[in-house]
């Protein structure tokens, strides 16, 4: 190998007469001769200058004035590290130009959440104000003042839409925001994920930038699921239970977290990455299931008896909605969270029950809607979909019976269209079709009746 490459200008000699004196090449020298064929027999073999690989190992390789090499791999890491310094340079720039205002985030959430206005309001408060502080401590903090942080806790129902707003908040924010899970984490040394997961999570999503991620929010869902178990017979620790919560104490408040790269349980020799979790705004959501019941106790209501049947869902769900939101502290410790862990979440936001007209609202207005994306599968078919009232406002009603909120609407759609889209790409009349009450209660079939002509609909 040494030979060959001391031999640069000779290379004429080895790779035929097929290129006497050509011009530089990939991977070869001015003067080599041609592949013979096979692979790079014949021709000069190089390493790479910046990994030391052979072209025999990663091929051809561009060639750089007195000898130097870089292969493909080399070059795409080059170009990763280029991408990220980038996003860094752009990412920082705008983060404290312009902080949006809480009634612009207020709004743009408005897109795709349909009601719950007072936990909008507490997020995009809490929000405003993470801005606020981070600009307060990139300005050096020229007065006395110290600005902390104010986590916040959501407390909702099932399907009423906590995750979504955590999810539609990360798309407009420009700070690090990254989604966890609590039912994953045990205390550490236990099978299962450790706190500081959550962590990692942040950084991969700021690029392993690690003055970005110390700006950024977390959000963590299924906050409820670690509640210490009060009726708990076994003499065994409570791992996934108070063990988090404790575990989290620090994390909340603001400590040097040590975060291991590739995430996983934790090893003495391991290198960590020290995170500083001082300016990360903790968001935490749960459904708190029974929680109105303890409220309910405390207030002197019961929310079963005779009259409640008779009352209407309606009204019982208003009620359950009335009750979440005088929840005080004594209430979220009674439910199994420690004292120390609510008293690092001082914003409590509750989020209502959802109603028949809001159940309507989510499957007709926001962007995602159910509606919409049914009519564009029905036009990518060269047909047209429409609902009437009635028949909206059924599907609304089937689906809050299944007591899972708004996700309720999605399966009963499913069960409605699937026939529906099974015949729809071999149908031979295009046309407009209305689904009718009819067609909800399976009285009637959608495509028995003739579609309205396309130029009579768009006129």
């Amino acid at each position: 190998m040494a030979t060959q490459q001391g031999n640069g200008g000779n290379g004429g000699s080895t790779g035929g007469p097929q290129n006497p004196g050509g011009g530089p090449t990939a991977g070869s020298t001015p003067g080599a001769g041609g592949t013979g064929g096979g692979g790079f027999r014949g021709r000069k073999v190089t390493n790479c200058s910046f990994c030391g690989k052979s072209s025999r190992e990663v091929g051809p390789m561009v060639e750089g004035p007195n000898d130097i090499y870089i292969c493909s791999n080399c070059t795409e890491l080059c170009q990763n590290i280029f991408r990220q310094e980038k996003r860094k340079v752009s990412g920082s720039k705008p983060m404290f130009g312009q902080i949006p205002a809480p009634r612009q985030l207020k709004e743009f959430m408005d897109q795709y959440v349909i009601g719950q206005e007072s936990a909008k309001r507490a997020m995009s408060v809490a929000v405003h104000l993470h801005y606020k502080r981070l600009q307060h401590t990139d300005a050096g903090g020229t007065d006395e003042i110290e600005i902390d942080k104010s986590n916040v806790l959501l407390i909702g129902p099932t399907g009423s839409g906590k995750t979504l707003l955590a999810k539609t908040l990360a798309r407009c924010l420009n700070v690090p925001f990254a989604i966890g899970d609590a039912t994953t984490l045990t205390e550490a040394g236990y099978v299962g994920e450790d706190v500081e997961n959550l962590l990692l999570k942040l950084l991969q999503n700021a690029d392993y930038d690690l003055d970005a991620a110390q700006r950024g929010i977390i959000y963590i869902d299924e906050i409820d699921k670690i509640g210490k178990t009060n009726m708990n017979v076994s003499i065994t620790r409570d791992v996934s239970g108070e063990g988090v919560q404790q575990a989290l104490l620090k994390m909340l408040e603001g400590t040097m977290a040590n975060v291991p790269p590739q995430g996983g349980r934790k090893h003495p020799e391991q290198q960590y990455i020290q995170v500083d979790t001082t300016h990360i705004l903790f968001i935490c959501g749960g459904t708190f299931v029974g929680l109105e019941d303890i409220i309910g106790r405390r207030l002197g209501r019961k929310m079963i008896g005779f009259n409640s049947e008779a009352e209407g869902r309606d009204t019982t769900e208003k009620k359950k909605g009335e009750l979440l939101g005088k929840v005080i502290p004594d209430d979220l410790i009674e439910y199994g969270m420690i004292p120390e862990f609510i008293g690092r979440l001082p914003v409590v936001a509750t989020l209502m029950p959802l109603t028949v007209e809001a159940m309507k609202q989510i499957i007709t207005e926001p962007k995602n809607a159910l509606v919409k994306q049914y009519i564009k599968f029905f036009q990518m078919e060269g047909c047209d979909l429409a609902f009437t009232e009635g028949a909206l406002l059924l599907i609304a009603e089937k689906a809050l019976k299944r007591d899972t909120g708004a996700r309720a609407l999605r399966s009963v759609m499913e069960e409605l269209m699937q026939d529906l889209m099974y015949k729809l790409p071999d149908l031979q009349e295009r046309g407009k079709y209305i689904i009718t009450e009819a067609v909800i209660r399976g009285e009637a079939a959608l495509f028995d009746t003739k579609p309205l002509p396309l130029k009579e609909t768009a006129a």
